[in-house]
């Protein structure tokens, strides 16, 4: 088969790093836009992707682009794209996605028309008037943005920030993905000491361990394309091997997570086991009025508490206080903090070194960076 071109979607803010992941992997002609990557390579590079990207969404073929004002053209662009290529004459090819800007924007009608379309194109294809549609699921995706029209095919199913870790979470978890990319940008190395004072379900460390040690982040999971007839099984079996092949396991890194709740010390600590990566890291329960490292060099990478309502905010405050008196700058040590807080620097009493923007979902915060 020649050239697929993939499309990743990334968080808000960590298009840079999803790019700088991509380019590592050997992924061609890599084009960002907002809030996701685009890039070119064969079957083994789209296997490869969904195995070990830490901060893309997801991995999707794109099968066409084109310009669509109406229905008619809408169901026309799509009647044109090569769906059999991927598509077989059992396989589910269910329809979804979103408009922005756009002439076209009732999603239903979009999808209603997108559905009509591509049978009418298989039905040509295959000589068949019914698809019982039961066998492989090839979820058709869509973009509607100013009018452009994106067609694409998901290979991933489930969101590749589910790496079967973390079946359950505590009430604010951040998405493994964002985490990742925080992770990226605070540098964590084979070598590294990372601390979470606010650990909670243990994503950040269980993350920083896996990057550490060179685990795929999806090798525990399972990906809708396993079960397509066009990708030889032989890649997944190749890929996967490879993966395990590529584990160190000679590396120095350790971390060390504390939270004031003990039932997030708990879940930590199973969540670790579960990725395997638990004899790295350490859990403890613990105030943030008393966190110290135990190292004279480190990372402090954390998501600490916010509030929506005045009484949780007015707790929140207090505790970027007590962050600013314990975290001791300039000592070795080095702190990432994520909030949303938008005084965040005032309260906590420091100016941060760097800051950069990101979203945890929908609510827009700050990467607050001190490493001077």
């Amino acid at each position: 088969m020649e050239q697929i071109t993939m499309i990743c979607p990334c968080h808000f803010g960590l298009e840079s790093v999803l790019s700088g992941e991509v380019k590592r992997l050997g992924g061609q002609n890599v084009t960002v836009t907002d809030g996701r990557v685009a890039f070119d390579g064969d079957l083994e590079l789209l296997v490869r992707a969904n195995l070990w990207l830490r901060t893309a969404e997801r991995v999707l073929i794109r099968l066409g682009e084109f310009h669509a004002t109406s229905f008619e053209q809408l169901f026309q662009g799509v009647k044109k794209l090569p769906l059999e290529q991927w598509i077989g004459a059992h396989d589910a090819f269910p329809v979804k996605g979103h408009s922005l800007n756009s002439q076209l924007h009732s999603i239903p009608d979009c999808q209603s028309i997108i559905k009509k379309a591509a049978v009418e194109r298989l039905k040509e294809c295959y000589h068949v008037h019914w698809f019982e549609e039961n066998e492989a699921v090839h979820q058709i995706q869509f973009s509607i943005l100013k009018d452009v029209v994106t067609v694409m095919l998901d290979t991933s199913g489930p969101g590749l920030h589910k790496r079967g870790y973390r079946q359950n979470s505590n009430a604010a978890p951040i998405k493994e993905t964002l985490a990742s990319g925080i992770i990226d940008l605070a540098h964590v190395k084979p070598f590294s000491t990372v601390y979470d004072p606010f650990c909670g379900s243990g994503t950040f460390l269980i993350e920083s361990a896996t990057k550490a040690l060179n685990i795929a982040p999806g090798i525990n999971r399972r990906f809708a394309a396993e079960k397509w007839k066009q990708i030889p099984q032989k890649v997944w079996q190749e890929e996967r091997t490879r993966a395990l092949d590529l584990v160190r396991r000679d590396v120095e890194f350790r971390g060390y997570g504390f939270d004031i709740d003990p039932a997030a010390v708990e879940l930590s600590t199973a969540n670790a086991k579960k990725a395997g990566v638990l004899p790295r890291l350490k859990f403890n329960q613990r105030e943030i009025a008393d966190f110290s490292p135990v190292t004279d060099t480190g990372i402090v990478i954390c998501n600490p508490p916010y509030g929506e309502r005045m009484l949780e905010i007015r707790q929140a405050e207090e505790i970027y206080r007590t962050m600013g008196k314990v975290f001791q700058m300039g000592n070795g040590i080095h702190y990432y903090i994520i909030s949303p807080h938008e005084q965040f620097e005032t309260i906590f009493g420091k100016k941060a070194d760097k800051r950069r923007k990101l979203y945890n979902g929908m609510l827009k915060c700050q990467l607050y960076m001190y490493f001077k």
